[in-house]
This record gives C-alpha cells, sequence and structure tokens, in this order.
C-alpha cells in the first residue's frame, strides 16, 4: 500500500470485539481483506481513513489484555511505521458520573495497583501518565459538539445518545467485577476522580510518553458498571466498543497537522 504524503495513525484494541469496531470505519469495506504486516510476529492490518482534514494510513494491532502488551505492540508500531497519532480504543467499567454506552476520555490515567507492601499493609503509590495536549483539546471539542454521534452504525434499543465526557481513568492488570470488592474501594480512595476502570491504557501511554513525536489517547466506551456479567458483556460490550470507535474517528477525522507535517509525513509512501 502506498499513500503519498499521508500521515499514519496507529489504532490498537485489547479485544476482538473492540478491534471489529475500529475496523468497520476504514474506508475499504469491513469484507474486504486488508493488506497485512508482520512487525516481529506482531500481525498488523493497514488501511485508508479520510477525515474532513485529510487521508490517514492507518495500522490496525491487537494486542491482547494488560497493560504490558499494549506497549510493547504501541512499540513495535511506532518502530515499523512512524505514526504522528496513536490512539487505544475499547471499553472500561464505569465508576461513577457515566452510564452504559457512554464515552470516556482521559486525560490522565492512573496506575492504581502500583505500590509497596509493607508489615503494616499494601502502601499505594499511584503513577499517572497523561495524553496528548493536542489531542485532548481536540477530544473536548468532539465531546462539546456532539457530531461524532452520526458516526455510530447501530443504535441502542433505547433510542438513547451516548454522552462523552474528557475524566480521568484508573487501570490496573485486575479485572473488577464488583463495586463493592476491596479492589473497588481501593480505586475509589485512591483515585477519586476517576471515572471508569480499564486495563492497558497506562501502559500505552507511558509507552507513547517515551516517543515524543508521537500524539496519543485512549478513548473508551463504558459497558458495564463493575456488575459485570457474561450476558451483559455479550449485549453491551460491542455497543460500547462501537461509541467509542466512533469518537475516535470524529477526533481523528478533525485532528490537524500543519501543512508542513503533512507533506513531511512519509513521502515515500505511508508503508513503503
Amino acid at each position: 500500500m502506498h499513500l503519498h504524503h499521508a500521515p499514519v495513525a496507529v489504532i490498537c484494541a485489547a479485544l476482538s470485539v473492540e478491534y471489529v469496531a475500529v475496523r468497520r470505519h476504514l474506508d475499504e469495506p469491513v469484507t474486504q481483506r486488508l493488506e497485512e504486516r508482520d512487525v516481529q510476529g506482531t500481525l498488523c492490518e493497514l488501511g485508508t481513513f479520510t477525515g474532513q482534514a485529510g487521508t490517514w494510513s492507518v495500522v490496525l494491532a491487537q494486542t491482547g489484555v494488560g497493560d504490558t502488551s499494549a506497549a510493547i505492540v504501541l512499540e513495535r508500531a511506532i518502530s515499523a511505521f512512524a505514526p504522528r497519532v496513536a490512539l487505544f480504543v475499547g471499553v472500561a467499567g464505569g465508576i461513577k458520573d457515566v452510564a452504559l454506552g457512554d464515552v470516556v476520555v482521559p486525560e490522565m490515567i492512573y496506575e492504581y495497583d502500583s505500590g509497596k507492601v509493607t508489615g503494616e499493609g499494601f502502601e499505594a503509590r499511584v503513577r499517572t501518565h497523561k495524553a496528548s495536549y493536542r489531542l485532548v483539546q481536540r477530544a473536548r471539542a468532539v465531546a462539546m459538539y456532539g457530531h461524532w454521534q452520526r458516526r455510530i452504525h447501530h443504535a441502542t434499543d433505547d433510542g438513547r445518545s451516548p454522552a462523552a465526557v474528557v475524566q480521568p481513568l484508573a487501570a490496573g492488570s485486575i479485572v473488577v467485577a464488583d463495586p463493592r470488592s476491596s479492589i473497588a474501594r481501593h480505586i475509589y480512595r485512591h483515585c477519586g476522580d476517576a471515572v471508569a476502570v480499564e486495563m492497558e491504557g497506562h501502559g500505552f501511554l507511558h509507552c507513547a510518553h517515551y516517543n515524543d513525536r508521537v500524539d496519543a489517547l485512549v478513548v473508551r466506551g463504558i459497558s458495564d458498571l463493575l456488575d459485570k456479567t457474561e450476558a451483559a458483556d455479550k449485549y453491551w460490550q460491542p455497543i460500547a466498543a462501537e461509541h467509542a470507535a466512533a469518537f475516535a474517528f470524529e477526533t481523528l477525522a478533525c485532528h490537524t497537522l500543519s501543512p508542513d507535517a503533512w507533506r513531511q509525513a512519509n513521502p515515500s509512501g505511508a508503508f513503503g
């Protein structure tokens, strides 16, 4: 695939349901087999996306669950494709001030399970990573104007329009499935302004922090309220993933680079 002067966006997802929701927004028909690239064993698909600001070359990668795998896959994609933008799109569990199907874009993500164990118990040492300021600003505008909802392919049964907020998230290696659990109480205490919890965003932003040419953002749809059940996940995960993907692609569609940056993105072709 050769796209001259097209900047590259890497979009990662952990779960298949999230990946499929993202793939649906590419310019190519969803049934079309995309070009693949093996990057040190990580399988990437290559596509395009055309927005208001221009055409992007898009690299899709499924990371699997967890901070470490998200960071490794992003680092490989950055090394191979030199993207200008990196997005992580998926689902999360709501903690407060959000409803099922809403979208949360974090300005910062707390790593809630970092700390120190002493004879007196566990001492939290919560670490934080921030998303790209430029992309956070764009996300605020997208959330405010609401046009992103027009990219949603399937409306919910109740006809409710999902909201989008820019608020902190908490991330860790534990699936939180009960709002009364000790882990949930730990998050309430040490990440008090986080509105949702997930598992990959902190590692993703941590990797982007070491690659200063990449603007990185995490976009999450709310698929549960820490009361996970298999039946609820089956219904809400595709909806939440679709809403997150719609918001992510509206953000990408409106994201602007300087004219020089567009021309210099990859003059020899997006994927060489």
